[in-house]
């Protein structure tokens, strides 16, 4: 029997900006599915300086290069739209069509919202709803991840003070497991 088959397809999160390629996201999650699940495996799609709209232009060929169907995507998407200030109705436009055409493959979605923090005022309170109403909008399963607490911190980042370090990857890998193993669907054999 094969494990399950995951897409993490984001931004600089995902794709491990500035880490060895065993510190990514990806990497780090396959290895914790991997102590319940011996065969599951994460293909890594980020590519750092995406934003929502550049991730939705490269989705197509993405999913027309796999060779099988993921049980799930873990779609990370839209921190780099806030620090460019790309306006929310903008975001959540493309992570809905990333979220339709996820769907229309046959794949579930785990959104990934990155929260903004909340000195930004109203512009982190748009910019926070995206996540909830686009996951609802789509059925697909939701997990809000915050780096307070990271940014800025020497202990947690990389030299920029911005990009987590493998240590903090492997804190956000932990506390999203149970949302992952949740969002997968039962195996075939697996259904009475």
């Amino acid at each position: 029997m094969s494990g399950p088959l995951l897409l993490a397809f984001g931004d600089s999160l995902t794709a491990g900006y500035g880490l060895p390629a065993a510190e990514s996201f990806p990497a780090q999650l396959e290895a914790a599915l991997r102590r319940t699940q011996a065969q599951a495996r994460v293909l890594n799609a980020g590519v750092s300086g995406d934003t929502s709209a550049a991730g939705l232009a490269r989705l197509p060929r993405v999913l027309s290069g796999l060779r099988a169907r993921p049980d799930l995507a873990i779609v990370e998407l839209g921190a780099n739209d806030l620090l460019r200030g790309i306006a929310p109705a903008t975001t959540r436009a493309s992570l809905d069509a990333i979220l339709h055409l996820l769907g229309q493959a046959g794949v579930p979605v785990l959104l990934v919202g990155v929260t903004a923090p909340a000195f930004l005022g109203p512009i982190a309170a748009a910019y926070n709803a995206v996540f909830p109403s686009v996951a609802a909008a789509h059925g697909a399963a939701l997990f809000p991840v915050s780096l307070a607490g990271v940014v800025g911190n020497p202990a947690l980042t990389l030299p920029d003070r911005l990009h987590p370090n493998g240590r903090a990857i492997g804190q956000v890998v932990a506390q999203m497991l149970p949302a992952v193993l949740a969002a997968l669907p039962a195996p075939a054999d697996a259904v009475a």
